[in-house]
């Protein structure tokens, strides 16, 4: 298992992640097993939204011996009403009382990643930001019961407006291609069987991407597989299928992210899941099904490197993304990272073997010239 670090937290995640949420209501045998395949398997972030009793209990029990070495997203927030159904709440006494059976129920004193959880809109910021919750979740970092502040939404905008309040370590994000690609998606219309006729990057998520990097604010993320909807062409909102492995290294590409986080029922497909730390670039390469799905896509880079090899050894990827990191603020961060690269754009010849490579018809030379001119060299 390959590691990354989560931002301004130093905390070490697997690139692979757990997501919890398919353990609810199967009983203790089954997330006794599939967890301690995950963790096996070198996986040591796994995510927990679920505020039944069950699931929480079952969780719990099966890592007890194993918590030091695994990184808990808990949501605070996320409770259930007097029916036993899942409620969002922002009420101070019900996130607290969830939050307090959640480390019970976990047998442990504290909570690594304290998610403010779903946040999608301006009403939920409100509610989140501009009342007493806030403070709640600010006093359970201070007192150590939780260790970082998290944040978790689907939307560009709303996240943005988060990272600058400068109290968020990380984000859970949805990051999948049909999110990114199609920007007239919402999450109701995301599995509705309409075909695009062409596919863009979606602005607002790409400077969500490059914020959160150029803040050092990590990213785990969520439904990278579109719920299975984007490995079936028939029910692909792209119109064409992709695989496992190409959904997992598009997220793992984006800027900041450090983790994906994947649901398993049974230990085959936690075994499913692993398979991708031994997959061949080749079986990776999101780039060419989507340059085949749909050829008209263009004007943004990916940060795929498909453009490489470049003979002045330039990280194109790299410099691409840092010059898109200054375009949105990046400060001194951001031109730390620049300057310590080998090669810089500055150093490009114009030679255009990057453009004859990349699938997507990008300017490369004009962003390194435009990299050199921003970053002065």
């Amino acid at each position: 298992m390959r590691y990354r670090t989560l931002g301004k937290t130093g905390l070490k995640t697997s690139e692979i992640g757990y997501g919890g949420e398919h353990l609810h209501g199967k009983p203790y045998e089954t997330a006794d097993a599939v967890l301690n395949r995950a963790l096996d398997g070198g996986i040591n972030i796994i995510d927990v939204f679920m505020p039944q009793p069950e699931v929480r209990s079952n969780m719990g029990r099966a890592i007890k011996s194993r918590r030091k070495d695994i990184l808990i997203q808990g949501h605070i927030g996320a409770a259930l009403d007097g029916d036993g159904q899942y409620l969002r709440s922002r009420d101070v006494a019900i996130c607290d009382m969830f939050i307090r059976d959640f480390l019970e129920r976990f047998e442990t004193d504290y909570i690594d990643l304290g998610m403010i959880h779903f946040v999608d809109t301006d009403e939920d910021y409100t509610l989140s930001f501009d009342s007493p919750y806030i403070d709640y979740v600010q006093k359970l970092k201070k007192e150590g019961i939780i260790r970082y502040i998290g944040a978790s939404t689907h939307d560009a905008a709303t996240g943005i407006k988060m990272a600058n309040t400068g109290l968020i370590d990380m984000f859970m994000f949805s990051v999948n291609p049909a999110f990114d690609l199609r920007p007239e998606l919402d999450l109701d219309r995301m599995f509705v069987d309409t075909k695009p006729e062409k596919l863009q990057l979606d602005p607002a998520k790409s400077n969500f991407y490059n914020l959160c990097a150029a803040k050092n604010i990590g990213i785990t993320t969520m439904k990278s597989l579109g719920a299975g909807r984007l490995l079936k062409a028939e029910l692909s909102p792209l119109g064409f299928a992709l695989t496992v492995p190409e959904c997992i290294a598009y997220a793992l590409d984006r800027p900041a992210v450090s983790s994906v986080l994947l649901g398993a029922q049974s230990t085959d497909e936690v075994s499913q899941i692993l398979a991708y730390e031994n997959t061949s670039a080749s079986e990776r390469d999101y780039a060419k099904a989507i340059q085949l799905g749909r050829p008209q896509l263009g004007g943004k880079c990916m940060y795929c490197n498909h453009c490489l090899p470049c003979p002045q050894g330039i990280d194109i990827a790299a410099v691409t993304k840092y010059l898109d990191m200054a375009k949105i603020g990046g400060g001194e961060i951001v031109n730390a990272h620049y300057g310590a690269l080998p090669s810089h754009g500055g150093d490009c010849t114009e030679c255009k073997n990057c453009e004859k490579n990349c699938p997507f018809g990008i300017g490369v030379i004009e962003n390194m010239k435009e990299a050199a001119r921003v970053f002065k060299f």
